[in-house]
């Protein structure tokens, strides 16, 4: 996510660069259409543009500025398919994908998009440029830049488990992990009572043996004098025999 995050900021720095030449944008496609002979129709689609830039422009300022908007709408649409290798398993952001893909491909029809507040890309146009020609063309970028920066909103609020990295490792892999480590840990350590455990046990044993065999030392040496008492008979005294 961080990659993504990182990728739209670049495209967003570009943008403004972009967005500040508006009117040297705006100009190059009035001179092309002009060379094309095409100023009836709106400027609708990618496509339309590249070809203006490709069979039509006669000068480096009209090149350089086209072809830095046809480089902007190939970065989002780069960053659109690298955002598709990350399943979030929601449809609300596979929504927002499909709507960019849509947007961003060379014959889509833009004439009929516009971009609202707090954008104002619209609002340096003129009602004729606005409504006739410009209007979609200057729209496309600031819209799938907020279609994006709302998929990432979404996507972060999705549980870690249901996304994928970009580079193709699951995150499901990566947060079981940790949870593995100390299981192995566990099976390869011996916990210290065990080591405490064994000695004592067996001393145990081993005085309980002892104080058995003192018993029954005792209990013989008590036996064998009983029955050197029983040998003898009961005391006498001496005197005379009958």
């Amino acid at each position: 996510m961080n990659e993504v995050k990182e990728a739209l900021r670049n495209i967003e720095q570009n943008y403004k660069l972009f967005l500040q030449q508006q009117f040297t944008f705006t100009g190059a496609l009035q001179r092309t259409r002009e060379n094309a002979h095409d100023m009836i129709r709106p400027v609708a689609s990618i496509g339309q543009v590249q070809s203006y830039m490709d069979h039509h422009c006669n000068n480096s300022t009209d090149r350089r500025i086209l072809n830095m908007f046809l480089n902007i709408c190939n970065d989002l649409s780069k960053l659109c398919h690298k955002l598709e290798t990350m399943h979030s398993g929601s449809n609300i952001t596979s929504g927002i994908l499909e709507r960019c893909k849509l947007l961003l491909s060379h014959s889509n029809d833009l004439s009929t998009i516009r971009a609202r507040y707090p954008h104002d890309v619209v609002n340096h146009l003129s009602c004729d440029e606005a409504k006739n020609h410009y209007g979609g063309v200057v729209s496309l970028i600031p819209i799938v830049l907020d279609c994006m920066k709302e998929w990432v909103t979404h996507a972060e609020k999705l549980p870690r488990h249901t996304l994928h990295n970009v580079s193709g490792g699951s995150a499901v892999s990566e947060k079981r992990a940790p949870q593995h480590a100390p299981a192995r840990a566990g099976i390869s350590q011996t916990p210290p009572s065990a080591h405490l455990e064994a000695p004592t046990s067996a001393s145990n044993k081993d005085n309980a043996q002892v104080q058995g065999s003192k018993r029954v030392r005792k209990k013989h040496l008590n036996d064998a004098e009983n029955h050197s008492v029983k040998l003898k008979g009961p005391w006498k005294p001496p005197g005379r025999h009958a």
